[in-house]
């Protein structure tokens, strides 16, 4: 051996060492931070998802600054107007005709030109009414039209439009002012002077058009915690309809099952030993009911769910792309979420996919809780979705974006982090086989879904608006509602109306009933609707004519008009039921997609209440009409303040037309009775108060999609599975990395 192949072995042997070193070095070090691959880019849009894109703030101050020199009125900030000045309600984007954007889209035609609608209160008029401009083109304005007429057949009454924070804040200075005329009875009752006290608002307010006298319930405050648990009995009604504020009264009052003129009758029934006064210690903040607050220290983290290479979906602008799937994603100030040209494979699904309204609806025997109708679309579902909290109310390595609104101010407002995008790991197959028999296999492929996911706090409720995209080709829309239950003064027969949850707490019932717009294009614009579902039939058994056997067959059935296609709520609706294309699949079906509603809804209004008109979309679980634009919403925030002569009325929608290879819309409500009960507190838990629907494929393909998932695990007997090219389950690394975690922070506080 000469010495140059000595050297060489020395070398080698040398490195060798150094290598184990380093492996013995390495070992019991803390893992190292996950590499974080690049998001993956399916297919590039150019910027058309924008078509569909909420306004910037720059675009929301362009407007405001147009309309301000523009109208040739004098604008207040509506923050600071009276009802007797003229202001800028809102402004949001109008998103194009669906014509103009397919022509964009689809046909090579020219991007529409890019709008706002306006909302202005115009009080300092002759005749006061609220008004909807159009405005562009953005960012540059030049042009604005009033579409009031054409949306809504005439005027908007003044009355009906929305209360603003400005005209709660009057209301609230009338109250303490009438409060004052009662402090023996306060100090009795409450331990209060009343300027300690919350005020809850109840709508609708009043009897018939025209009204706005509003019952409000008075609670004990308490700093740190939900006010909603703790009523004192107390309530008064406002009419506070008048352009002029100091023309405002309070009309009635009512305490512990009595009624009063006033505060000042109130009183002298209590000095005159007249009134039965129930007397509530003022609660202290670590013993009030329904505190939040922790009573055990922190324990062990729980699980975390986190990427090993980083996210698998991609988000550019407004648009998400994720296997297969991709949207555009917006928020409208009033009525919430909202998912526009879904795609699966590049084959578009859903045109729109949108939140319309959330319903409240309480009983009680006092007054504000019995007249409670809330339509929190008049309130605000997507203007109060506020910073989400990370890794509580999303993932924590989920992705967090911004949206922007302008309502009631003259500068546009952030709701940072308000919306989170995640792959979720359902902890359960999407579908497997263990085969025993003839052969020895396992296949499966576990649920990733891709979740969209906001959380609106409306007053007491929180609601939780997820929308998830499966591997299966599926879209799932679901709603979970927690927060605080509203209350109600325990007296009389109160617990006809729900549970006692607190020693003078009535917990009242109510139901919530929510309204979406599924715009379905199933391989194409025009779709009918097809239902099927089974009977049976009696028939002699072929090999055995003396016996006989019941046979479940299926029904087909297409359904030609709207009439036939609106499912009144709470009736049995056909277990099958599709929008179908005129195509058909490989195996001769027409490519078609399922609804499937999950939902526990409790009883619409009956038709004979004079505001049911308000909400008619709640007669149905499912009503399929034609797609018109001149109907795109099926409420509006103006239903609230008058639902005895609503703006929009849904029933009017169906009107018997065909449904035949026509563009369809289906639209859902889902929803759920509440009869709060002792562990609604202090807040009501999601598990079991959550709703929703699935959009299936069914026979749209010729099997099912998700085989061309890269996620999927096949091993047979024959095979080692614990080795790497068999299984990638096999192939996760044995020191796991540590997921890089952004510093926790939170500034939905800041922003209110």
């Amino acid at each position: 051996m000469n010495v140059k192949t000595v050297l060489i072995l020395l070398i080698l042997a040398l490195a060798t060492i150094f290598a184990l070193v380093c492996v013995l070095l390495t070992r019991g070090r803390a893992p190292s931070t996950c590499q974080h691959q690049p998001p993956e880019q399916e297919d590039a849009d150019d910027g058309q998802s924008l078509v569909f894109a909420d306004l910037t703030p720059e675009e929301m101050a362009q407007v405001v600054r147009y309309l301000q020199g523009n109208l040739g009125v004098q604008l207040v900030e509506a923050s600071r107007a009276k009802p007797s000045d003229n202001c800028i309600a809102s402004v949001d984007v109008q998103v194009p005709t669906k014509a103009e954007v397919l022509r964009f889209l689809d046909g090579g035609g020219a991007r529409p030109p890019r709008e706002a609608l306006a909302v202005l209160y115009f009080g300092n008029q002759p005749d006061p009414n609220v008004t909807e401009y159009v405005v562009g083109p953005l960012p540059t304005p030049v042009y604005h039209r009033d579409v009031t007429v054409q949306k809504y057949g005439g005027k908007v009454p003044y009355h009906r439009r929305p209360v603003t924070g400005k005209e709660y804040v009057d209301i609230n200075t009338l109250i303490q002012q009438e409060l004052r005329k009662a402090p023996r009875f306060l100090a009795a009752c409450c331990e209060s002077d009343g300027t300690d006290l919350a005020v809850l608002t109840t709508a609708p307010r009043g009897f018939k058009s025209g009204d706005r006298a509003t019952w409000f319930v008075l609670f004990h405050n308490v700093a740190g915690t939900g006010y909603y648990l703790s009523p004192v009995g107390l309530e008064v009604l406002v009419d506070h309809g008048d352009l002029h504020v100091s023309r405002w009264q309070l009309c009635r009052v009512f305490y512990n099952g009595q009624y009063f003129a006033s505060t000042g009758d109130l009183e002298g029934a209590f000095v005159a030993n007249l009134l039965e006064v129930v007397r509530i210690e003022k609660p202290q903040a670590e013993a009030v009911l329904g505190s939040m607050r922790p009573r055990r220290p922190p324990g062990s983290p729980g699980p975390l769910q986190y990427e090993p290479q980083g996210p698998r979906y991609s988000i550019r602008n407004n648009r998400v792309t994720f296997q297969g799937w991709s949207f555009a994603f917006g928020m409208n100030p009033n009525s919430g979420p909202r998912l526009f040209d879904i795609r699966y494979r590049g084959e578009r699904i859903v045109y729109e996919l949108s939140l319309q309204e959330a319903l409240a609806l309480y009983g009680s025997n006092c007054p504000g809780g019995m007249s409670t109708r809330y339509l929190d679309g008049s309130f605000g579902i997507g203007r109060f979705a506020y910073e989400l909290v990370r890794g509580l109310d999303c993932p924590y390595t989920a992705t967090y974006v911004d949206r922007h609104y302008l309502a009631e101010l003259e500068t546009p407002k952030t709701n940072q982090n308000s919306l989170c995008i995640f792959e979720h790991d359902a902890a359960l197959p999407l579908r497997r086989h263990f085969s025993d028999s003839p052969s020895l296999y396992y296949g499966g492929l576990q649920k990733n879904t891709l979740v969209v996911r906001t959380i609106s706090t409306l007053i007491n409720y929180d609601y939780i608006w997820d929308f998830m995209f499966h591997g299966s080709g599926a879209v799932e829309v679901r709603v979970h509602a927690t927060g605080y239950i509203s209350s109600s003064f325990l007296h009389g027969q109160g617990t006809n109306y729900g549970n006692r949850v607190g020693p003078h707490t009535l917990g009242t019932m109510h139901l919530h009933h929510i309204h979406y717009k599924v715009d379905l294009d199933v391989n194409g614009q025009l779709n009918s609707l097809e239902t099927q579902d089974m009977e049976y039939e009696l028939v002699k058994d072929p090999w055995s004519t003396q016996n006989t056997i019941e046979r479940p067959y299926l029904r087909r059935e297409r359904l030609e008009r709207e009439d036939e296609a609106a499912f009144p709520l709470n009736t049995p609706l056909p277990r099958y039921l599709s929008f179908a294309s005129p195509k058909t699949n490989k195996w001769g079906h027409p490519r078609s997609y399922r609804i499937q509603i999950v939902s526990f809804a409790g009883e619409h209004l009956p038709t004979s209440s004079s505001m049911e008109r308000s909400i008619s979309w709640g007669r149905y679980q499912l009503a399929v009409t034609r797609r018109k634009e001149e109907e795109p919403t099926s409420t509006s925030i103006y239903n609230q303040n008058d639902p005895w002569t609503p703006t929009v009325t849904f029933a009017d929608f169906i009107n018997n037309e065909t449904i035949t290879n026509e563009d369809l819309v289906a639209w859902i409500s889902v929803g759920f009775l509440h009869v709060p009960h002792a562990e609604d507190v202090p807040n009501t838990v999601t598990v079991g108060n959550g709703v929703g629907f699935f959009l299936r494929p069914y026979n749209y393909f010729d099997e099912d999609p998700s085989v061309d998932s890269p996620d999927s695990v096949y091993f047979s007997s024959e095979q080692d599975a614990g080795a790497c090219g068999t299984n990638p389950l096999a192939c996760l690394p044995p020191i796991a990395c540590a997921p890089h975690l952004p510093t926790f922070r939170y500034g939905g506080f800041l922003n209110l």
